[in-house]
């Protein structure tokens, strides 16, 4: 099940490396699906590799920066927003400025 927590400052979350060149503060999880609410933090320069795909529902909402979906040849920054299926294809991706975003994944079956 989801943790509760009521309203704390983020900035109390330290940011903990996930992966070469991203760091994150993990906000709520669910430790026994792929459910989390967490903020990501790529280093400018980053690019990943291949097509993603995923076994959850995934939000993401830019909140500084930029991110490029090489496959889509389009640059997006701050402000906008994408809502993933479980199994939608994304990516690769590469972030010229670095990028910061809102990443909220949902388990299968499981509602918000």
């Amino acid at each position: 099940m989801r943790e509760e927590h009521e309203f704390f400052p983020v900035e109390a979350i330290d940011w903990r490396q996930d992966g070469k060149g991203v760091t994150e503060r993990v906000l709520s999880r669910d430790p026994d699906t792929s459910t989390l609410t967490r903020i990501a933090r790529w280093e400018p320069g980053l690019e990943t590799e291949g097509v993603i795909r995923h076994d959850y529902h995934e939000e993401v909402y830019l909140l500084e920066g930029d991110l490029t979906d090489l496959t889509l040849a389009r640059t997006f920054r701050a402000g906008d927003f994408a809502s993933r299926r479980p199994g939608m294809p994304h990516g690769p991706y590469r972030t010229d400025k670095g990028c910061t975003m809102l990443e909220i994944r949902t388990a299968p079956g499981e509602s918000l």
